[in-house]
């Protein structure tokens, strides 16, 4: 990678990413931003570039915690700093937090044997140090393990960080611009750590040919000749840093009128938002748009461009909805509650014109990102919406379009292929029904997962239950365990009665246990017999509450589904529920139901999922009223060639799973007067419950207080089944 950032002013377009990262420059009070967008779309350029338009920071000489001079942290673990001493400058760092980051790399270590047998309080710092008085960059930060998240916002919000380990504490500044960066695709983050990031934008690539052709030309100059491509650059970098300097000069001044403020509240209680932080954001947001335009007062348009950032990822909204803002309801909102203040904050845009039609980078003047120096496309103005993703144009939903007539099942189950038209064998998708608070369904035993919220597992955090020889580096001290093995010795060592020795042998590393995610794997009939009797939206709707389910307990999803001849994957194994939730909605019904070939689908998938995530154990939900009238075509890989008997092969299948020790659960669909009991017998194959679509439901108290007292351990591979938490 070359050492020449790419200029920040060379990027097309991304409007919204630009503005949102130069206002946390101008304002580093506004908390961050989020970057949610597909991959390839300049998200790491922008803020990697970001870095080199931060004006440089006087720091004390040795301090490894960048103190400032003027100011000096009075609790730094390197001070007491003298204020006449040495100081010098530095450029403002960019550091970059990997996914597969430890505690201890992000907040620093402490030398737990050194402090135990030398009294010495050794503290190594981690990333939250370095990035202090600068940019810390997360890249995919909704795969960054939830506990690291907490540990991070935590700082970024105090403008410290705590360092609390048996007995030791060490306490440090840490203030910078947070950016994190994500691919909605890959899972969203938990709404509480949505709103802890001050702005986000959305980005998406161009799908004019003219913009990005100017993309590749510009990313082909720069990698053919970095140092030249900059130098093209220099002139609008150093104006758009002079512009960010003045606008840090300007904050302060800045004056935010009740007309303003108003508006600000009116319009985070118009999209009832949760809480008060909403407002401050808004509010700071706004101040630091006025400042960028180099204006003394908020104007309306600068409330409506900071809700545009701050709200959509705060906003109440569905579990599977998109973040979004209703740009009318926000017009309404600001024309209701505008003037009814002191009039400094109205609707005045007749100003002198700096601000409000600029765009992020001050258009053509100097600095301006969104024109080459050979003429590129124009960008358009600050006060405009941020630019939404192009989708494909969707068939008509259930929402809008009647549901088909009920068939009878021996009609449909008389249709054996599975691309038949609807009307003949398929039947046009059905909505789900309402969602509901879902069973926990559990994978028993004890994992070592991926950190969550579903089963057992042997993690860095939860309850202590034993301590062991540490494995490497000691990370967690079993205090009463180390002393407990270093107390025998204490005679041998002449010590005795003038206080205990502590040697390397005697530490023990603390065994917890937490909670794992899981990789829960629906297997969903939608045959005919399903769609018999209208069964879909019920089956649906318990499907979405598991999915619902899953998200909430941080899982990876997959979706396989079977239906005429054959099974197919419809959705791999994946962090974002959300794929999935549209994948099942627009699930279509009809024809055979060929369940062994359901099954061995699904085996096909979780061998290649142990492949590449051993530790992640997996949890597969098999929703069907075990019917089985379409044979495998034994073309899968474990298939064994299997003819015969449906129900047979399906019951033949289904033993592959039990003997490859796959927890499963089987969610019984059947219903009527007359049933013929088969989901049952199929849960008996693959070694695990069954379950109906009512007692899917979470239960009441009084039923919880029953499975406590009747849950006992459990040592076959069957998955718990309780009610969620």
């Amino acid at each position: 990678m070359s050492s020449t950032p790419y200029p920040f002013t060379a990027i097309v377009g991304q409007d919204d990413l630009r503005l949102g990262l130069l206002l946390n420059a101008v304002s580093p009070a506004v908390g961050g931003v989020l970057v949610r967008g597909e991959k390839g779309t300049a998200k790491s350029t922008a803020v990697r570039a970001l870095s080199a338009l931060m004006p440089e920071v006087a720091v004390v000489s040795g301090c490894r915690f960048s103190c400032d001079p003027a100011a000096p942290d009075a609790a730094c673990p390197d001070g007491p700093h003298e204020a006449a001493g040495g100081q010098g400058a530095r450029a403002a760092r960019m550091v970059e937090l990997p996914v597969g980051a430890s505690e201890d790399r992000l907040v620093g270590a402490l030398d737990i044997e050194r402090a135990l047998s030398e009294g010495v309080k050794a503290f190594e710092p981690g990333l939250l140090a370095d990035a202090h008085r600068g940019v810390l960059y997360v890249d995919e930060v909704n795969l960054l393990h939830d506990h690291l998240v907490d540990l991070l916002l935590d700082a970024a919000a105090m403008g410290a960080s705590y360092v609390e380990r048996e007995g030791v504490s060490v306490r440090h500044a840490s203030r910078f611009l947070l950016v994190g960066t994500m691919n909605p695709e890959e899972g969203e983050l938990r709404p509480q750590l949505l709103d802890r990031f001050g702005l986000t934008v959305e980005v998406a690539a161009s799908r004019e040919p003219d913009q990005r052709v100017e993309v590749v030309r510009r990313r082909l100059a720069y990698d053919d000749d970095p140092a030249a491509f900059a130098a093209r650059w220099a002139d609008e970098e150093g104006a758009l840093r002079a512009r960010v300097v003045a606008a840090r000069a300007l904050l302060p001044s800045v004056r935010l009128g009740d007309d303003a403020l108003r508006q600000i509240a009116a319009t985070c209680a118009a999209f009832e938002v949760d809480g008060m932080r909403a407002d401050i954001v808004m509010a700071r947001t706004a101040t630091a748009l006025a400042a960028w335009a180099g204006r003394s007062d908020v104007l309306a348009e600068d409330v409506r461009q900071a809700a545009l950032l701050a709200l959509p990822h705060r906003r109440r909204r569905n579990p599977f909805d998109a973040p979004g803002l209703d740009e009318d309801k926000l017009d309404e909102t600001l024309e209701e509650f505008a003037g009814q203040g002191d009039g400094d904050g109205g609707n005045t845009s007749d100003s002198d014109g700096d601000g409000g039609d600029d765009d992020p980078d001050g258009g053509g003047g100097p600095g301006g990102g969104g024109q080459s120096p050979q003429g590129g496309p124009d960008v358009p103005p600050q006060g405009e919406a941020p630019a939404q993703e192009e989708t494909p144009a969707q068939p008509d939903t259930p929402a809008t379009r009647p549901e088909a007539e009920p068939r009878a099942e021996s009609e449909s189950e008389g249709s054996g292929d599975a691309q038949v038209p609807s009307g003949a064998g398929q039947q046009s998708p059905v909505a789900a029904a309402e969602p509901f608070r879902a069973k926990l369904l559990s994978v028993p035993g004890m994992g070592a997962g991926a950190a969550g919220r579903r089963s057992r597992a042997r993690t860095e955090h939860g309850r202590t239950t034993g301590a062991h020889r540490p494995q490497g580096a000691l990370t967690k001290l079993h205090l009463a365990a180390t002393v407990q093995a270093a107390a025998p010795h204490q005679r041998a060592r002449g010590r005795v009665g003038r206080g205990l020795v502590v040697r390397r042998d005697d530490l023990r590393q603390a065994a917890r246990e937490g909670r794992e995610g899981n990789l829960v794997l629906f297997v969903v009939d939608a045959s005919g017999s399903m769609a018999a009797r209208q069964r879909m939206g019920a089956v649906k709707g318990a499907v979405l509450s598991l999915l619902l389910d899953a998200y909430q307990r941080r899982d990876k999803v997959g979706l396989v589904t079977f239906r005429g001849k054959d099974a197919e994957v419809a959705l791999p194994p994946t962090s974002s529920v959300d794929a999935a939730a549209a994948r099942l909605e627009l699930l279509p019904t009809g024809g055979r139901t060929p369940l062994a070939a359901g099954l061995l689908k699904a085996r096909e998938v979780l061998r290649i999922e142990r492949l590449r995530d051993p530790a992640r154990r997996p949890l597969m939900v098999v929703v069907t009223d075990g019917r089985a009238t379409g044979a495998s075509t034994g073309t899968g890989a474990g298939a064994g060639g299997l003819s015969g008997d449906p129900l047979a092969l399906a019951r033949r299948a289904a033993r592959l799973h039990a003997a490859e020790g796959t927890a499963s659960v089987v969610v019984d669909c059947e219903s009527g007067v007359v049933r013929l009991g088969l989901a049952p017998q199929l849960a008996g194959d693959l070694g695990g419950p069954v379950v109906t679509l009512d007692e899917l439901r979470a239960e009441s108290i009084a039923g919880l207080v029953r499975d406590v007292q009747q849950d006992t351990p459990r040592t076959s591979h069957t998955p718990r089944t309780r009610s969620a938490a």
